[in-house]
């Protein structure tokens, strides 16, 4: 007989590390209104499970030198413009920037220390090669523009200081001031809306977690897991397909709504899966169910479990995308700018990753990037960590990374975005989109106190035809309202 609190484990074990795709599998999407939230009760620990899955076979690195090194020599270098909030920025003398074409590694990373993160630097400490490519202009989709330019002029932030007011679509502050006494939040309201699509599925996904390498040994895989859907469904701010801006009706009062199932992979967990509301009402916490077939059972999960990395795996539900969590359950500053190097132009997809032992990082473009440097601290209770450093980029308003810190203010992990724009995910896709959208290449997170890493690749290298991600494309693709019903989630799994 299978021992409840075992199964529980190894199944949220599994959906914390996938989620962590399925709500960044969004690319281009989200979108939330706020306050205060109450916190609520954190559930019983469960056992560890033990089960093993043997690795995935991925792809190395000595392809993908030519084509990348190739998009190099054909990209055109841009100065950097003037982005969303055009509040003038005076830097400090600074070294050289690395050059287009340079590989970044533990012996030369010393002499570009001020374009890292303490997080990033870790990993490049690590094993991790950085290949510089040139800087390339970011612009926001006409649509999203077009919202912007139309409704932006009547958004505000509420007497409370937290929540925002009269936001229908599009990005809600284009243009902050610098001595704004709500700037931070307002970036964090511009983030949450650059990330908004209509409907969004993401299919046959892959993750793998374990101990970082050392001395040139490759990641140790603990585990991996095989996702077959990822959706959402937004029920405001919709842009593209009608009916716009809202979806109606909205008999839950939702902002959106995900799916996460069925897992096909691993065995133990087959047939599991997760559904889940955000509310109109950011006072209310968030609705989630999660199915395992094994029991026969649904299970609701609390709100206070979004900081807890469950299981084995390295990944917190908070961070996803960068960050998840309403907008008001955190107290924002912004503590400067800064510019870094980061993944926003992907070259290749699937994923490639790196040689060992930096193998569990992407061997994929970087290029220098101007950020708002955020931190979050809760106003929740028992919250797992003490602040959260966010890098946001200045132009498409999507975080390229964080740090994250305990409660003794050491550095305990850094999560990491990999995006390609393009029009379409694959060469082969089925369709083509009507301009550039983001994707999510590859994502994971490591714990650098436990060197431990989840790592996903968005789609899996196993279904080479496979384009992974269907966005704005409803009722065509099946991402419509019943696929978000817990009694769906059941059928699914049996």
């Amino acid at each position: 007989m299978i021992e409840t609190g075992r199964v529980f484990a190894a199944l949220s074990r599994g959906i914390a590390a996938l989620a962590f795709i399925g709500f960044l599998a969004t690319g281009a999407f989200a979108q939330t209104d706020a306050e205060q939230p109450q916190p609520a009760e954190d559930p019983a620990p469960l056992e560890e499970p033990t089960q093993d899955s043997a690795p995935i076979e991925k792809p190395v690195e000595e392809p993908v030198e030519g084509a990348i090194e190739g998009a190099i020599e054909g990209a055109i270098e841009e100065p950097l413009e003037q982005p969303l909030d055009e509040v003038q920025v005076t830097e400090p003398a600074r070294a050289t920037p690395p050059a287009p074409g340079m590989k970044i590694n533990k012996d030369n990373v010393e002499q570009y220390a001020e374009y890292f993160s303490p997080g990033t630097r870790w990993m490049v400490d690590r094993g991790v090669t950085m290949l510089v490519a040139p800087y390339r202009r970011y612009e926001f989709p006409p649509l999203i523009r077009e919202a912007t330019e139309k409704y932006s002029v009547q958004v505000s932030i509420g007497p409370d200081g937290e929540s925002i007011l009269n936001q229908v679509a599009g990005i809600p502050f284009p243009v902050i001031e610098a001595n704004d006494p709500t700037r931070a939040i307002k970036l964090m309201y511009n983030y949450e809306s650059a990330l908004q699509v209509d409907d969004v599925d993401v299919r046959n996904f892959d993750c793998q977690t374990g101990q970082v390498g050392t001395d040139g040994a490759p990641v140790r895989i603990e585990r991996q897991f095989l996702i077959e859907h990822f959706r959402r469904l937004s029920f405001t701010g919709r842009l593209e397909i009608e009916p716009i801006p809202v979806l109606l009706p909205n008999k839950d009062e939702s902002r959106f709504k995900e799916s996460l199932y069925p897992l096909i992979e691993p065995f133990d967990l087959k047939g599991a899966g997760t559904v889940f509301v955000r509310h109109l009402d950011f006072r209310r916490h968030d609705d989630s169910w999660l199915y395992l077939p094994q029991l026969r059972r649904v299970r609701r999960l609390s709100s206070a479990q979004r900081s807890d990395a469950l299981f084995g795996q390295d990944v917190d539900p908070d961070s996803y995308g960068g960050y998840s969590g309403n907008i008001a359950w955190m107290e924002w500053r912004v503590l400067g700018e800064k510019t870094i190097l980061a993944s926003m132009h992907s070259e290749l997809m699937p994923v490639v990753w790196g040689q060992p032992p930096g193998d569990f990082m992407h061997s994929d473009l970087w290029e220098p990037r101007e950020v708002y440097v955020l931190e979050g601290r809760t106003k929740l209770p028992q919250y797992a960590y003490s602040k959260r450093i966010i890098f946001l980029d200045r132009e498409a308003m999507i975080v390229t990374h964080q740090d994250i810190y305990d409660h003794d203010g050491e550095l305990w992990k850094m999560a990491f975005n990999q995006y390609k724009h393009s029009r379409k995910p694959i060469a082969d896709a089925e369709y083509v989109a009507p301009y550039m959208r983001r994707y999510f290449v590859s994502l994971g997170m490591i714990d650098m106190q436990l060197d431990h890493v989840t790592f996903c690749s968005l789609p899996s290298h196993r279904l080479p035809t496979e384009q992974g991600w269907y966005v704005n494309f409803g009722d065509r693709e099946g991402t419509v309202e019943d696929v978000f019903e817990v009694s769906t989630l059941i059928s699914s799994g049996r």
